[in-house]
């Protein structure tokens, strides 16, 4: 069998075939939402969350909007990557130094592993938004790191991997607001502390008006043969206020500051009911992605309505062919 992804096999991975007669390239699990409200008692809602495999099962660092209505971020288990046991309590962070380091805030979480190290990247508070990142080995001390980047930023997304020698870092510098705008930029850095070279990647606009208004990257990006292939939100604005609508595009491999290829079209957009009614109406964000190298299968976790956990299906050969066909220059 032809290898498109350039990775582990998971045989594990959570998996639906395509319905009969869908003509999607992405479709949604059946036994969606995955995490529906009130989750665990400290928190009323967990969504645009972020897992991973790990050993024989998954982990994953979960946005919580807490009953006081302030985010914070939980970690959770799964034996399946569908049934989930979270945390009682927010993670407890701590510096350099072992000192306890709170957070104030911290939402939206990327969750990636690079080599012997698990990295976690979020939305977090340095005088307005910012960019967090954090590392953990054991899933039990959990390490904030530096800031990569001033704030107003959002999205930070991690390249699982160095290319040419650096770490890679995709983000979308914002303001303090709810981002009336917002484009893709890369960052790179030799040791994740000192960041630079930064770069425009792609902006919002063109014919797909699902994404007019502003777009960001959402799961780590995944290697395959025909470059990296990340999925992102897009953003458009109706009478009755913001649609996150996600498509994909496909990244140079060797870089990828390069858009190769771009979708014209959402591949997944508000539809069912757990995705137009909820705390904010009309969401689909897309944080996570597992995916099966030797079958090509991919799992997507999204946030659905800022309410819910949810799960979609693609096949990559499809999807990347769907890309290629169905692009759009910017």
């Amino acid at each position: 069998m032809k290898k498109t992804i350039l990775g582990s096999a998971l045989p594990n991975i959570p998996w639906e075939d395509k319905p009969k007669g869908c003509r999607d390239v992405v479709w949604r699990y059946s036994g969606n939402p995955v995490l529906n409200w009130n989750p665990i008692p400290r928190a009323a809602r967990i969504f645009n969350s972020a897992v991973l495999p790990y050993k024989n099962e998954f982990v994953g660092v979960f946005r919580g909007d807490q009953r006081n209505g302030r985010a914070t971020l939980f970690f959770g288990r799964s034996p399946d990557g569908i049934r989930w046991t979270i945390g009682p309590d927010p993670i407890d962070w701590v510096d350099e130094e072992g000192k306890p380091s709170p957070l104030s805030f911290g939402y939206d979480p990327r969750f990636v592993q690079i080599e012997d190290t698990y990295y976690i990247v979020w939305c977090d508070d340095m005088h307005g938004p910012s960019i967090g990142l954090g590392r953990t080995k054991d899933f039990k001390t959990f390490i904030r790191m530096p800031n990569p980047l001033m704030p107003y930023n959002r999205n930070g997304v991690l390249f699982p991997r160095k290319v040419n020698g650096k770490y890679l870092l995709l983000s979308r510098p914002s303001d303090s607001g709810h981002t009336p705008f917002g484009d893709i930029f890369l960052s790179e850095s030799p040791d994740l502390i000192h960041w630079g070279r930064h770069r425009w990647v792609m902006g919002r606009g063109g014919q797909g008006w699902w994404q007019n208004t502003k777009i960001g990257a959402g799961p780590v990006p995944i290697e395959t043969t025909a470059g990296w292939l990340l999925f992102y939100h897009g953003v458009s604005n109706t009478c009755n206020g913001f649609v996150y609508s996600f498509g994909a595009a496909i990244l140079d491999i060797n870089d990828p500051g390069k858009v190769l290829y771009r979708t014209r079209d959402y591949l997944l957009t508000p539809e069912k009911p757990y995705e137009t009614v909820g705390f904010v109406p009309n969401v689909v964000f897309p944080c996570a992605n597992l995916y099966d190298a030797d079958t090509g299968r991919i799992a997507i976790y999204y946030g659905a309505a800022d309410t819910c956990t949810a799960i979609a299906f693609a096949q990559v050969d499809e999807l990347i062919d769907y890309i290629r066909n169905n692009s759009e220059v910017f």
